[in-house]
């Protein structure tokens, strides 16, 4: 199977060409086809596996076939997404598959001034990709025109239709055409959540690649069960080997991400912060100096865990386990990307063993424990490792930012490359549209 085979417009082949694919995969094979014949679609599969490509693609296809994409004025396609780093991320797919159309392409989401969004909503922008907060806002101030709105994406489907979201995803499509075309990716999808759907689709396709509880077969799963106040320790003691190099923990909290990286900080350990209370500007600097190795570690809440795609993350670290099964398959899905091979570790408490029970049946498999070589369980903590930080060191990767921004929501880059996992595993990335 090749690109040439789905029907997509000769202008997105070239990019696609241009950017180094050569086949897609099995969720755009299986996802394009009924997309381009107007069918609604509910599309599942594995992290790293081309969601974003498979209604990225088509729908530029038939963005292009409308006299060359630039004739009809108006927003045609919307695409929500819960998080900004995702919101640019989509964003970045959108221009590089569509560089030879003449297409114009806009964002909206918090913590940056709303007046060139206001701009782009009023002037019509035929395809937007948006966070529901921000964009909500200025619908309700009548900036935005959807009455010529064709095609309607929910990105991580789940998470967009859980409680939080889900008033202003009802809100936002209120107000939009009923005619439409409606399509919702995911990994994960409870039977419950898909109950949902119904409400925005009209008799939609179902296109499931896999289990939907599965993490990437590629990922090396593991547990260490440590008490609470050892796991400061334990993960400085872990990051001593020079195969976790490119390292992702995830933190419950925004303070404890904090605490976590002002710690690694001061063992000498070059780490960055990514959670809402930080500037977009802050955000945006955390992903661009993890990505480039300036930092080994970026220590993150679950807003990194949907969807960003960071090329060559070795391992990530459930520091502080998640509550929901659906938020750990998310998490460990930012390694082991595209057929590469990663690990994820996580830290279990005696707290912790409820989640672990039902995360276990969840994916319908039991996780490895492990102890650590050469980890002193029995040593008392030091308190310098486990205090709160009374202050952030004003040049320190780790700093938080003083302004809380009221919500979160986008930044990455497509995958790509060739690169070797630490610890026990090696293996490669093949070149594929996310």
């Amino acid at each position: 199977m090749s690109f040439r085979t789905l029907g997509l417009d000769p202008k997105i082949l070239q990019a696609v060409q241009e950017a180094g694919y050569t086949e897609p995969t099995p969720i755009q094979t299986a996802a394009i086809p009924p997309i381009l014949a107007g069918h609604d679609l509910i599309g599942i599969a594995q992290t790293g596996t081309g969601k974003t490509a498979a209604f990225t693609l088509p729908i530029l296809t038939k963005l292009a076939a409308v006299a060359g994409g630039g004739g009809q004025r108006g927003t045609r396609a919307l695409v929500l997404a819960p998080t900004r780093e995702l919101v640019l991320q989509i964003e970045e797919n959108v221009r590089s598959y569509g560089k030879h159309l003449p297409l114009r392409v806009a964002t909206v989401f918090g913590g940056v001034g709303e007046h060139p969004q206001i701009n782009a909503l009023r002037a019509g922008t035929q395809l937007i990709v948006a966070c529901p907060g921000r964009l909500l806002d200025l619908m309700g101030r009548r900036c935005a025109d959807f009455t010529g709105l064709q095609y309607l994406v929910l990105d991580e489907a789940d998470r967009m239709l859980d409680m939080g979201f889900l008033p202003s995803i009802r809100q936002i499509v209120r107000s939009l055409p009923t005619k439409r075309q409606t399509l919702l990716f995911s990994a994960t999808l409870s039977k419950e959540i898909e109950v949902l759907t119904h409400e925005f689709q009209r008799s939609p396709k179902l296109v499931q690649i896999g289990r939907r509880a599965n993490p990437a077969e590629t990922v090396t799963q593991l547990v260490y069960e440590v008490p609470k106040h050892l796991k400061p320790a334990l993960l400085v003691h872990l990051l001593r080997d020079p195969g976790m190099n490119m390292v992702l923990v995830f933190s419950r909290m925004k303070h404890s991400a904090d605490r976590i990286a002002l710690n690694l900080e001061q063992k000498g350990i070059r780490t960055a912060t990514l959670h809402s209370n930080r500037s977009q500007n802050q955000r945006l600097k955390a992903l661009k100096d993890f990505k480039s190795s300036a930092v080994r570690v970026l220590v993150a809440t679950d807003i990194a865990a949907r969807g960003i795609d960071v090329d060559g993350i070795s391992h990530v670290v459930n520091y502080d386990f998640p509550m929901h099964a659906e938020d750990y398959v998310h998490r460990i899905g930012r390694t082991g990307r595209a057929h590469a091979v990663g690990d994820a570790i996580s830290f279990v408490t005696p707290e912790d063993y409820g989640e672990l029970r039902s995360l276990e049946r969840f994916i319908g498999r039991g996780i490895v424990r492990k102890k650590a070589e050469g980890f002193n369980y029995a040593a008392a903590a030091q308190p310098s490792d486990f205090a709160a930080p009374q202050r952030h060191p004003q040049r320190s990767h780790a700093a938080s930012s003083s302004r809380p921004q009221p919500r979160p929501g986008g930044g990455g880059s497509r995958p790509g490359g060739q690169r070797s996992s630490g610890g026990n595993s090696h293996g490669h990335r093949r070149f594929r549209p996310r």
